[in-house]
């Protein structure tokens, strides 16, 4: 009643294109100078969100991209040109946003979506679901998207003792080191979108 290729082919996937690793210095900066709780509460907040939006994409994905006109290059361009716009933030070192809404836009903008639940995870669930035959392959698809999101909140969970080892002076050099992953996630995620549109023209 499972079948372990899909779930694991599926899952590798994910785990590539998510990133719990490389996710770490990024939670961590923009996550810095908060008590733990409200850090522990947004690396939570975070991955519901990104499985949130990863469900409706699998359940009902290209209905969506159709009926808005929406194509997948269009999504990852329009993912990479936000991503791009959050690194510059954090290179530049801007954080004098009010403190409840920074909260709210880092829990759900960019962690959730799209940085976790991105354009990439979203036509790889969206194609696995559509592939996957019969009962036995929507639950191994379902098993390594929830798998997968267990795996990401345990990152960023315990991804916060960095913080205490590192103090005030290591938080800044995380920030702008995550500034700098970030902006060449989002340049690479706007080049394949156009390179998509150029193959498709």
């Amino acid at each position: 009643m499972f079948d372990f290729a899909v779930f694991g082919s599926l899952f590798l996937t994910l785990f590539v294109i998510m990133d719990p690793p490389g996710i770490t210095p990024i939670f961590l900066a923009l996550t810095s100078g908060r008590p733990v709780k409200v850090q522990r509460r947004m690396a939570w907040q975070a991955v519901c969100v990104a499985f949130g939006v990863i469900a409706v994409f699998g359940i009902c994905g290209q209905q969506i991209l159709d009926y808005l006109h929406v194509s997948v290059p269009a999504l990852m361009i329009a993912g990479g040109l936000l991503l791009l716009l959050i690194a510059l933030d954090l290179l530049t070192g801007k954080t004098d946003e009010p403190k409840q809404t920074k909260d709210v836009n880092v829990a759900l903008v960019p962690l959730g979506m799209p940085l976790l639940a991105g354009p990439g995870a979203i036509v790889s669930v969206i194609l696995a679901v559509q592939k996957a035959d019969g009962a036995v392959g929507q639950v191994s698809v379902w098993a390594a998207i929830i798998a997968m999101h267990v795996v990401l909140w345990i990152t960023m969970r315990y991804s916060l003792v960095i913080i205490r080892v590192i103090k005030d002076g290591g938080v800044v050099l995380v920030t702008r080191l995550a500034g700098m992953m970030l902006s060449a996630i989002a340049v690479q995620q706007i080049i394949n979108g156009v390179l998509q549109v150029v193959r498709g023209a």
